[in-house]
């Protein structure tokens, strides 16, 4: 019996990557009793991370490693996103990154597991979900050292930013961030923008895309973009923006090319 224990943790060590969360659930279906990752753990082949959550004995899991468990154990579309996916992909540039902060976006229905959201993770890490964009368009594979994981293109990311704006992320933040996307693919772009349900986030992206009068913007189609009706005012005392009838912060306004 000890034998064939050991011969089963060996095969599951020898598949999984390394680093990352190991779900009870995942592992009940798996073929793994409960029984026998209790058995696991008192063994130290397996360590507990938290309730319903454990990883191999000598890793030290990260985040990321936990998002894999979300992916690829649960099938969620929880993913970094926003900010935090625009520096793993290099598109902060000069902007001091804030690493000591980790933004993930998932869909209207997802929600972080307890043991996800109790874990001291070294990063703190922020949640949101929402259904202003299909939950899984626009997402990249991103590699890691024995795994990969899903996180926002660059396009979904600075959407995922504006719809954060004004209150949990700075606008003239956002332009900034934008300033650096002269490479984006218009038909993501426009795929995106068809399916967003925010009119606000559709209005800025435009309006800053515009600005920075990036060689993709030329390509979209603003005909099949659903812009709302009405005047939106995302600050008070702002300047407002006639052509995409918004109001936005005056240091924004005067951030003339």
């Amino acid at each position: 019996m000890v034998t064939e224990n050991r011969t089963k943790i060996n095969r599951l060590l020898a598949t999984i990557p390394p680093g990352i969360v190991l779900q009870s659930s995942w592992l009940l279906d798996q073929g793994y009793s409960l029984d026998l990752q209790k058995y696991y753990r008192n063994s130290g082949w397996l360590k507990p991370l938290e309730n319903g959550a454990m990883f191999r004995g000598s890793d030290q899991p990260s985040y990321e490693g936990g998002i894999y468990a979300l992916q690829h154990q649960s099938g969620l579309s929880i993913h970094p996103g926003g900010r935090t996916a625009l520096g793993l992909q290099g598109k902060a540039h000069y902007l001091e990154l804030n690493n000591s902060q980790v933004w993930l976006f998932g869909g209207e229905n997802e929600n972080l597991p307890t043991w996800f959201r109790n874990h001291p993770w070294s990063q703190l890490v922020q949640y949101k979900s929402s259904s202003f964009l299909p939950k899984e368009l626009g997402l990249t594979e991103y590699s890691l050292p024995g795994f990969s994981i899903n996180i926002s293109s660059p396009a979904r990311a600075i959407m995922e930013c504006l719809y954060l704006s004004p209150e949990n992320f700075d606008l003239l933040e956002c332009y900034e961030l934008m300033e650096n996307l002269n490479d984006l693919r218009p038909t993501l772009v426009q795929e995106l923008l068809e399916s967003c349900t925010s009119i606000k986030v559709k209005r800025l992206f435009l309006f800053m895309a515009e600005r920075h009068n990036h060689s993709w913007f030329k390509h979209i189609n603003l005909s099949k973009i659903d812009m709302g009706r009405g005047k939106r005012s995302l600050v008070k005392e702002g300047v407002y923006q006639s052509k995409y009838q918004i109001t936005i912060p005056r240091t924004l306004a005067n951030n003339e090319q």
